[in-house]
């Protein structure tokens, strides 16, 4: 790879360069890292400039274009979606960050989206899917003459193929479920991640009607209908409905809402049929093997002037807008898609998505306060320039390359009109770690705080003081080291008066800012927008449920065409945190609760591949304290391994770790001998451990098994490459599948 040859001056944080060494730039087979971020940027603007010659042979102006793209990368001006700073250029060559897919009522379609979606994840891609059309839960399959099972059992199995592909990935993969408001089983998805170790490859969303909102404002009921005889099964309150909802997203975010009538109302191309769902964090509705190519402008690049008083240079904007497009559009000629259908999908629409990031920066360099009158105003201007310029991009490239294909018949089918190359131009996505790369701000967020520790990939930490006030804090002759280590410790400066009024109003956080101001600035974002806006709606702690429900309601009032809300601490992993730099140190860490003199319990002996084990679990007054598990004799590495897994158990106890939670990390861990006891196959000494604990549970009816069924878990196990049967691994023989530990054959 030839050197870096952009004349922008490539800079870069410390925190930029781990991420791009640990996500974007190429490795070798033994993960050293072979590329430069330079390097990263010439391989990307080569390989996505290559498109120039689809429609212009000239290596002249492929050239000029590479360069114009490098230079927009390279000065932080513009950042395409992850997957395409990855792959671009690499062997891979699957550009898009996310794709929808469609699941009709039937095995055959269920199972071919699992495995698409297997096909997408191994990719890099994200998953959207509606599991609206599935027939609820106990309706008779008059095929068969069985019982359905409901769209929340298949996405367990869609959750766990997820986590198997993910394991080798350089993206982790992610789905989106979303089920319509009217489905019978409503209620049921509501709860699907009422606990927080169910469905971790899944955000889930419900898609609101217009009917029942309307019911909700009206205090009245509304219809359930089944999917798949289209007849009216029962009707449900709304209001009470809604305050599920409410309550649910109150307690850990989940589910999050979107308004489908609304989205369906500004679908590009009707004719190809309804919107069901979208990508997974709700910004971009996709139809059915759509896919999504995303970008962002970075908006602190674009102002001029001194702190505080600067002015937006929009033509600059506009250039950056102009190239991003182009850029954009190459990208879906480049793309290597995973399924023949999402090709023709998406090249027949040519949907980009061009977003922001350094919202914040550019309001804090303007002196503009997130939460003010004049943000809604500047961002609802801001956001229609952008929108305006992204049209007349994509009409100048339709007028080069020609329309998108399905333009005959879309709402831009008008007398008169001039056709455009994209069925949509716009879409605020959140920019997660390019936002880091580019050194700004998180998509049309307020700073998340002054100084805090970002968590990123498998809970890595990286330490962050925001440049802008650091440095106006310099100019202005208020900065001190005590005064920064005061701020990373409170994440924010609005009860500190060291630090000037002006920018304290300035300065204000997420955690600072109220949901209704967070909501005004989505909704400003969102007249402009033409997929959707990602945007957390923050609440404090102490927020009630009554809060959140008032921020939904003005939400479809404003034109919203989803939330997504969160309540500090309410989920027990945190991509952001404020306060202290060591998490073992936190306010929050859980300490285990003391031992009384004298705890009671039983013992139960169960059979395993090392002999006998003997698990002990004693209870206090609050349910399950203490475990002890033990097999042969004290110094043996099986002895050892059972006692540390019984003092981790008991210590998780004291903790206040739910048992449930502890039966499922243990259930299935595989060892060289399994064994059976009275007719069930132990896996290992840990799985005998999780057998002892749940047979526990289940006498003193703490356990409720609501995880998987046999035949799920069976389903599961298939998908995993695990035996069915006994739970060992499979093995491919002859053309077929073959468990050498019981025999199982597939091919029977």
């Amino acid at each position: 790879m030839e050197a870096f040859t952009g004349s922008t001056k490539l800079e870069l944080t410390k925190n930029a360069l781990k991420v791009l060494e640990k996500r974007y730039l190429r490795k070798d087979a033994n993960g050293k890292v072979i590329e430069t971020p330079e390097e990263m940027f010439v391989r990307v603007s080569r390989n996505i400039s290559n498109a120039e010659l689809l429609y212009n042979n000239s290596e002249e102006n492929r050239k000029k274009w590479e360069e114009r793209f490098l230079s927009l990368m390279a000065s932080g001006e513009f950042l395409p979606n992850s997957p395409t700073l990855m792959n671009a250029g690499a062997e891979l060559q699957q550009l898009s960050a996310c794709f929808v897919l469609p699941i009709d009522d039937s095995m055959e379609s269920i199972f071919e989206a699992i495995k698409n979606t297997a096909l997408i994840h191994k990719s890099g891609g994200g998953t959207g899917f509606s599991f609206s059309r599935i027939r609820p839960k106990n309706d008779v399959v008059k095929s068969t003459k069985g019982i359905s099972s409901g769209p929340i059992s298949f996405m367990t199995v869609f959750d766990a193929a997820t986590e198997t592909v993910k394991q080798g990935g350089t993206r982790r993969g992610a789905n989106m479920a979303i089920l319509r408001v009217d489905h019978p089983d409503i209620l049921e998805f509501i709860n699907a991640k009422k606990e927080n170790d169910r469905l971790n490859n899944f955000n889930i969303s419900v898609a609101l009607t217009e009917t029942f909102m309307k019911a909700v404002l009206k205090d009245c009921d509304y219809e359930l209908i089944n999917p798949h005889t289209k007849q009216v099964v029962d009707r449900l309150s709304a209001k009470k409905v809604f305050e599920i909802i409410v309550e649910g997203a109150w307690r850990n975010g989940e589910p999050g809402i979107i308004f489908i009538d609304r989205i369906n109302k500004d679908n590009p191309t009707p004719l190809l049929g309804e919107i069901e769902s979208t990508n997974p964090c709700g910004e971009q509705p996709l139809l059915p093997y759509e896919s999504c190519n995303l970008g962002s402008l970075n908006l602190g690049k674009v102002v001029v002037g001194s702190y505080g008083e600067g002015s937006i240079d929009y033509e600059k904007l506009g250039r950056i807008v102009d190239e991003s497009v182009r850029f954009l559009d190459n990208v879906i000629d480049m793309n290597r898609y995973p399924l023949h259908k999402i090709h023709d999908m998406t090249k027949g629409n040519r949907k980009i998505g061009l977003g922001v990031m350094g919202f914040a920066d550019m309001l804090i360099r303007l002196g503009i306060p997130y939460d003010s009158d004049e943000a809604v105003a500047l961002t609802e201007d801001l956001m229609g320039f952008v929108d305006k310029r992204s049209k007349e991009a994509s009409r100048k490239l339709a007028e080069e390359r020609g329309p998108f294909s399905n333009f005959r018949g879309s709402k831009y089918d008008k007398n008169g009109s001039v056709p455009l190359r994209n069925a949509t131009t716009t879409t605020v996505a959140p920019t997660g770690t390019i936002s880091i790369i580019a050194n700004a701000s998180s998509g049309v967020e307020p700073i998340f705080a002054i100084a805090y520790i970002r968590n990123v990939m498998d809970n890595d930490e990286l330490v962050e003081v925001n440049g802008l006030f650091k440095e106006i804090a310099q100019a202005e002759g208020f900065y001190s080291e005590e005064l920064m280590k005061k701020i990373a410790k409170e994440g924010g400066v609005q009860n500190m008066d060291e630090v000037p009024e002006r920018w304290r109003s300035i300065f204000k956080t997420a955690h600072d800012t109220s949901p209704e101001a967070h909501v005004r600035i989505q909704a400003a974002a969102q007249k402009h927008t033409d997929n959707a806006v990602s945007k957390t709606v923050n609440f404090p702690r102490d927020a009630a449920p009554e809060d959140v429900e008032k921020v939904y309601i003005l939400a479809h009032e404003l034109g919203c065409k989803g939330v997504t809300i969160y309540r500090d601490g309410s989920r027990e992993a945190q991509v952001l945190n404020i306060g202290k730099v060591n998490r073992a140190e936190a306010e929050t860490f859980r300490k285990p609760r003391g031992r009384p003199a004298v705890v009671s319990g039983s013992t139960r002996k169960i059979s395993t591949g090392c002999g006998n084990l003997y698990v002990t679990i004693n209870e206090d007054e609050r349910g399950p304290f203490e475990l002890f598990a033990q097999i042969g004799k004290a110094g043996g590495c099986a002895a050892s391994q059972t006692e540390a897994i019984g003092r981790l158990v008991s210590l998780s106890f004291r903790a206040g770790i739910d048992a449930k939670s502890i039966v499922k990390q243990l259930r299935g861990v595989r060892c060289p001998s399994p064994a059976w006891d009275n007719g069930v196959m132990v896996l290992s000494c840990a799985d005998a451990i999780s057998k002892a604990l749940e047979s526990y549970l289940q006498e003193r009816n703490l356990y409720d098994k609501d995880s998987l069924s046999f035949e799920e878990e069976s389903l599961v196990n298939r998908l995993a490459g695990l035996c069915p049967e006994c739970g060992s691994t499979l093995e491919y023989e002859s053309g077929c599948v073959l468990c050498r530990m019981c025999g199982y054959s597939k091919c029977g």
